[in-house]
């Protein structure tokens, strides 16, 4: 039976990883230290309870690779300082300590040799210049190349992703290890943490329904490639033996969805159709951040869960959680 490590396995993208390795009959080390800010939670209060051969170690993932020599078939590298804008805006630092976390585990799989490593990069890795008002263009991989010089990431955690990509090409090239990286735009699903747009807009929304006007972060014209959780893991599930080494993967519906139009058909859902309007006090970021599906295509990979029925799900499960609440 094959065994998988998950770093940062306890996040909302890793808990996701953890069920459909256990589901396809893996064994599964979950790794995490279930730091703040992060939207980790332990084990028991996922809202699907691992199960199978299923072991959590509640531990920064640094400390178990110094102490861990185990060889695993596959390891999926999640372990990472992230939360939404507002954090990557205003806790930088804390951001770069990826830099740190990618290099251990880097060191660790040269040393243990995994099957595969499969290492969670960022659509934040893509140059900001190919993002901007006047020159945005969807972002396809091999915008990102190593020998043909590169464009500046999204702040600390473009570059911290940036080098763990980096970092991949140097295990694969000059350590003969398999691995492969993805790309993901602006993941969500119903159990996301609502320090991320999505979810924080139903929310809201849910909140504020009947006012003549609503509001969301920096101009409100900034889009971005929302895609569903399930379709995120089912891509890499589908793809993980197939990818060359050393290939990277975007993981996108190739659809710009700016935030106002996000709040209009999550307020239409709900209801009612007030005026969006924009918070230009509140980060922004880039203008527009989508990506490219050509490669997904060649791999047969289309989303089946569209931004429509995304909503109707995300208003579903908050609803039913203000009722348990209730």
């Amino acid at each position: 039976m094959a065994r998988a490590l998950v770093t940062g396995g306890a996040g909302f993208v890793g808990r996701h990883i953890c069920a459909r390795l256990l589901d396809e009959g893996m064994d599964v080390v979950c790794v995490d230290s279930l730091a703040p800010a992060t939207g980790a939670l332990r084990p028991e209060r996922w809202p699907f309870p691992p199960k199978g051969d299923f072991t959590f170690v509640p531990q920064d993932c640094r400390d178990y690779f110094a102490r861990s020599a185990e060889r695993f078939d596959y390891v999926y590298h999640l372990a990472a300082m992230v939360g939404g804008r507002l954090m990557m805006e205003t806790q930088a630092l804390c951001v770069a300590e990826d830099l740190s976390i990618d290099a251990q585990m880097w060191k660790w799989a040269a040393e243990t040799r995994p099957g595969c490593v499969v290492f969670f990069s960022s659509s934040a890795a893509y140059p900001v210049a190919l993002q901007s008002p006047a020159g945005h263009v969807m972002l396809r991989e091999d915008m990102i190349s190593f020998e043909n010089g590169l464009g500046v990431p999204d702040l600390s955690y473009g570059w911290a992703k940036l080098t763990g990509e980096f970092l991949m090409k140097l295990y694969v090239e000059r350590y003969g290890g398999r691995a492969v990286a993805y790309r993901p735009f602006s993941g969500y699903g119903e159990d996301q943490d609502l320090a991320y747009p999505f979810p924080a807009i139903c929310k809201r929304l849910m909140e504020e329904k009947g006012r003549d006007e609503v509001f969301v972060w920096g101009s409100g014209r900034q889009c971005r490639d929302f895609i569903h959780i399930s379709d995120c893991v089912d891509f890499i599930w589908r793809t993980v033996d197939r990818l060359p080494s050393g290939a990277s993967l975007n993981l996108s519906t190739g659809v710009a969805t700016s935030f106002i139009a996000l709040a209009e058909d999550v307020a239409l859902q709900i209801g009612w159709q007030p005026k969006v309007s924009g918070l230009s006090d509140k980060p922004e970021g880039v203008f527009f951040r989508c990506g490219d599906t050509g490669l997904q295509s060649e791999y047969g990979l289309s989303p089946s869960i569209g931004l429509r029925d995304g909503i109707a799900r995300m208003l579903e499960h908050l609803r039913f959680a203000a009722g348990k609440a209730a």
